[in-house]
């Protein structure tokens, strides 16, 4: 796929259905994630993958962070929050691993760091013809998840990609005129 076509047409797909990816693709998104930007070289990302019977490890996982977050969750949310994590074949946990008090890299930098290695892996994905979509809510901010995850720290979850084949026809993408964003200075 040509670079202009990847980077002019990706789209978020919440459709996602299929087998998981295979070795060599999964390698390849995850190689891409190890190029983002990186101040310093400290690699400030960490990846959990979830497939299989660990979607549903984690859809109770999440089920655990909205009872403590609100144990008066209806019936209809619990099952919600449980399901989540089956709307595809493949989920990655994108972490942003911090360190903190470091001398030249601020906490911000290294969160954008796992914030680009997250946009590559969706880059990636495309690029293999693969849908994907970078999903966040309650569950990417809440105490329970991420002690459950291993976060410690200043660590912090930039999303979760839903990784799989496109189920349905893709979403029209939206015109924008570049003029409404930038300000140019001559």
């Amino acid at each position: 796929m040509q670079a202009d076509t990847l980077l002019l047409n990706r789209n978020s797909h919440p459709k996602l259905a299929g087998e998981l990816p295979d070795a060599d693709t999964l390698e390849f998104i995850y190689q891409a994630a190890l190029r983002a930007p990186d101040h310093g070289c400290i690699r400030p990302w960490r990846f959990i993958e979830f497939s299989g019977a660990g979607r549903e490890r984690l859809g109770e996982i999440f089920f655990r962070g909205l009872m403590a977050r609100n144990p008066q969750a209806d019936e209809t949310q619990q099952n919600k929050v449980r399901m989540m994590t089956l709307r595809a074949p493949l989920i990655i946990a994108v972490i942003a691993k911090v360190t903190e008090d470091h001398p030249k890299v601020p906490v911000i930098e290294q969160v954008l760091s796992a914030g680009a290695a997250a946009q590559n892996m969706v880059l990636a994905a495309y690029a293999k013809n693969l849908g994907a979509i970078w999903r966040t809510g309650d569950v990417a901010f809440d105490p329970v998840v991420n002690q459950e995850l291993g976060l410690e720290g200043e660590d912090q979850i930039v999303g979760y990609l839903y990784i799989g084949d496109v189920e349905g026809r893709n979403k029209p993408l939206p015109e924008h005129n570049t003029e409404d964003f930038v300000e140019r200075w001559n």
